[in-house]
């Protein structure tokens, strides 16, 4: 059953335009730099403290060390206090301080302080395990060598989703969208192309996954159309939160083992559509062509043009049948003569 996924769509919807990556060694470039800039301090609760810094809630951990807070690691702070953070930011730093030293929890377990620089990414207990997302583009570069991000999104409006990759990356998550442009084969007499989508959260705020798909177009709000053979993996960042790798690394590896394996047959069909013919007489071919379920109006128009080529081959007259399709300003009457172009090719298979 084909689907439409949208995942992509929203993703580029609430991306801001620095949120968003022309290629995927830019996307690359920018996790290989926060990484170096970034580490894990475990630090003990009754280190931290919570103070006004020039009108902000900063972070001091133990006597000399100073962070400064984002919007994400301000709300972990309040959720680890019990504390709803609008509440936190109708008070005066002063007071707001005075709140957290009686909230923040106490004990014996550290916390996991990810900071970058001088700026806190995220403050997570101690049973959260990390997963970089360099980790996860390194497994693409491993696997799908061929795929990239769709075509540049329109946007509705000429809003911030106008200029939309596919490839975002913001201070709280990774998104990766990814087709194979060459890719395309047949699938039940129609053609479909590869594609993926990929995330992850190195601060907490959503699961890593991703969802691998056959797909047969993507509009210009990413919106993928026609989705066939959806799979879908997710997993929490708990303790075992690097098997993901594992089995991300291998459906990414199966879709393009998949894709190899179905394009080779997919060539040795046109081979074959190349060299078999139905008839030499425009009777013939008309009537073989109905046959195949193609309307006799949409026959002798797709005759005309391959008769310019010499031969009634199948491949030509698949070729004619979809240029005709191409050129109808109707979308119901483009898929009507797309669909009669797929048994055709499919009686060579």
């Amino acid at each position: 059953m084909k689907q439409a996924l949208t995942r992509a769509s929203q993703e580029l919807f609430r991306r801001t335009p620095d949120e968003s990556f022309a290629t995927l060694d830019d996307l690359w470039q920018n996790c290989q730099t926060q990484q170096e800039r970034s580490r894990d301090l475990w630090e003990m609760p009754d280190d931290l403290e919570a103070f006004a810094d020039g009108g902000r809630l900063a972070l001091r951990i133990g006597e000399d060390r100073k962070f400064r807070l984002n919007s994400w690691s301000f709300g972990q702070l309040c959720g680890l206090a019990g504390i709803n953070r609008d509440t936190i930011n109708r008070l005066s730093g002063p007071t707001a301080s005075s709140v957290f030293a009686e909230t923040l929890p106490r004990g014996t377990k550290p916390l996991q302080v990810y900071a970058a620089d001088d700026l806190v990414r995220s403050v997570h207990g101690a049973s959260y395990t990390r997963l970089h997302d360099i980790e996860l583009l390194s497994i693409v570069r491993e696997f799908a060598t061929d795929f990239q991000p769709p075509q540049q999104a329109g946007g509705a409006g000429g809003g911030e989703a106008r200029g939309g990759t596919g490839l975002y990356r913001g201070e709280q998550d990774m998104f990766c969208f990814l087709i194979d442009p060459t890719g395309w084969t047949e699938i039940n007499g129609e053609a479909f192309a590869p594609g993926f989508f990929l995330w992850n959260s190195e601060v907490g705020k959503r699961s890593v996954g991703i969802q691998t798909f056959w797909f047969q177009a993507v509009c210009q709000n990413h919106i993928v159309w026609d989705a066939v053979e959806v799979i879908d993996f997710s997993r929490k960042h708990t303790a075992n939160v690097r098997d993901a790798l594992r089995d991300i690394r291998a459906l990414i590896h199966e879709l393009v083992e998949r894709r190899d394996v179905r394009r080779h047959g997919f060539v040795e069909v046109i081979k074959k559509a190349m060299n078999t013919t139905l008839g030499t007489e425009d009777e013939d071919v008309l009537k073989a062509l109905g046959i195949h379920g193609v309307g006799k109006a949409l026959a002798k128009e797709a005759l005309e043009i391959a008769r310019r080529n010499g031969r009634f081959t199948i491949f030509a007259l698949v070729d004619a049948i979809t240029r005709i399709g191409a050129r109808a300003t109707n979308a119901g009457d483009r898929v009507e003569i797309d669909a009669a172009a797929g048994p055709l090719l499919a009686s060579v298979a």
